[in-house]
């Protein structure tokens, strides 16, 4: 079968569809996918790029022809954060890193996390009270750097929390400066968005070197992340362990994904849950039945089946990872259309998630969706929020955990309620923010 273009807009300027995508992604998908289907190619500054906007399109392009591909151009020029660690490394490096880190995320290990993540739950809401009004972005920030400081390095990182929250708030506006075009060449310039980021680099490199040091003259084996990525030796390659630049690139990038991703998951569950209090109440139930008043502990986990329902409807609705690029390494056909090499190709979790052919009344927060009849019924690419493929999150069963026992642990003790203050946007840069915060009030159970 012969390829043929795929349909998409033709502006008269080049650079308008990069400033859609850079202004706007989200509504510039959805009015692409709206007019042109579920194959859609344009072309800007010189680059053709071609949107799939269908779960068997998602499938071919994260895992049929994963080889043919690298990495976008974001996670491309994010390596002047992160380094070459697993977000952003290549092929057979990327391959052998993903096997040295992967006992790290096994099920012993990760139930061995939970009690962490439960306790300091508990503790984080201390500070809380009756009738306030909280910023609970700002809070979910703060508490799950505290768990990846815990379960990454086995230390409270409460004294580096607010220097390393900032240097990742640099980061994550990279986003706007890498789908520039010749960002590449801009990066080794003066310019203030540079400047910013190697100050975040700076002080992300102070901590992090610290912390391994620290723990290469104690020698100590402590059961967490940072003693796994010490021990862990190459046994297909030279046999060597990872060398400190390495690990600090490991290091950065799992306090990333760690970090931000499962607080703007659950930012966005405890606003569906104060926008629907019948749901809210129907969590109550099942964590009163399950946790029997007590604080909940990974035993509990397996047991909190409405509570996970709950979470996956928040991210299919609010997914943290809203797209996925690709920048195409060897051509290939596929669909009825040609993928010439350095063509960007995108997915994107939000068009997919939020498609009315797999998701009756899509705007609408229902965890009835996730019994195992309606999973059943649907596509299994029309859901994929931790990505798939030989690049799918290492980490997703952590953050599923993670998810569902801190969902559990603060919607025991407290409900939510949208307040005047409450003012909600979306912000579509590396991840999905709430673009004003998430202030809402919490009334004591």
């Amino acid at each position: 079968m012969s390829s043929t273009t795929p349909p998409g807009p033709r502006p008269l300027l080049p650079l308008s569809p990069l400033l859609g995508m850079r202004s706007n992604p989200l509504s510039y998908m959805e009015q692409l996918h709206r007019r042109f289907g579920d194959l859609v190619s344009y072309h800007t500054v010189g680059r053709q790029v071609i949107l799939l906007f269908h779960p068997e399109m998602a499938q071919d392009m994260l895992v049929t022809q994963a080889r043919h591909h690298r990495q976008g151009r974001v996670m491309q020029r994010s390596r002047s954060v992160l380094g070459n660690g697993l977000l952003t490394s290549e092929g057979s490096f990327h391959l052998r890193q993903r096997r040295l880190i992967q006992p790290a995320f096994h099920r012993q290990r990760i139930f061995g996390y939970g009690q962490a993540m439960c306790d300091y739950a508990e503790r984080h809401q201390q500070r809380w009270h009756d009738g306030d009004v909280l910023d609970v972005h700002q809070e979910m920030m703060r508490l799950t750097l505290a768990i990846v400081g815990k379960t990454l390095f086995d230390t409270d990182v409460d004294g580096d929390s607010q220097e390393i929250g900032a240097a990742l708030n640099t980061f994550m506006h990279l986003f706007k400066f890498a789908v520039l075009p010749f960002s590449e060449f801009l990066e080794k310039l003066p310019i203030p968005p540079v400047l910013r980021m190697k100050a975040a680099r700076e002080k992300l490199d102070r901590i992090i070197y610290r912390f391994i040091e620290e723990r290469r003259r104690s020698g100590e084996d402590r059961g967490d992340l940072l003693s796994m990525l010490l021990a862990a030796e190459d046994a297909e390659g030279n046999g060597q362990h990872m060398e400190n630049d390495q690990i600090r690139d490991e290091c950065v990038t799992l306090i990333l994904a760690g970090h931000e991703t499962t607080a703007n998951a659950l930012t966005w569950t405890l606003y569906l849950l104060a926008k629907n209090p019948e749901i809210a109440a129907r969590t109550k139930t099942e964590l009163d039945r399950v946790l029997s008043n007590r604080a909940p502990t990974p035993e509990n986990y397996p047991n909190l089946k409405y509570t996970e329902m709950v979470f996956s409807e928040a991210l299919r609705l609010y997914p943290p990872a809203w797209g996925i690029a690709r920048t195409v390494e060897e051509p290939y056909e596929s669909f009825g259309a040609r993928f010439p090499r350095n063509a960007l190709v995108l997915t994107s979790q939000w068009i997919i998630h939020h498609d009315e052919r797999w998701w009756r009344d899509p705007m609408r927060f229902d965890p009835e969706r996730w019994t195992p009849q309606a999973r059943a019924a649907r596509p299994k690419f029309s859901y994929f929020p931790f990505g798939a493929g030989p690049r799918q999150c290492i980490g997703e069963s952590f953050a599923w955990m993670e998810g569902v026992l801190l969902l559990a642990s603060i919607a025991r003790n407290w409900q939510f309620s949208v307040v005047p203050q409450t003012k909600v946007g979306l912000q579509p840069l590396i991840t999905l923010r709430p673009k004003y915060g998430m202030k809402l009030r919490l009334t004591a159970r």
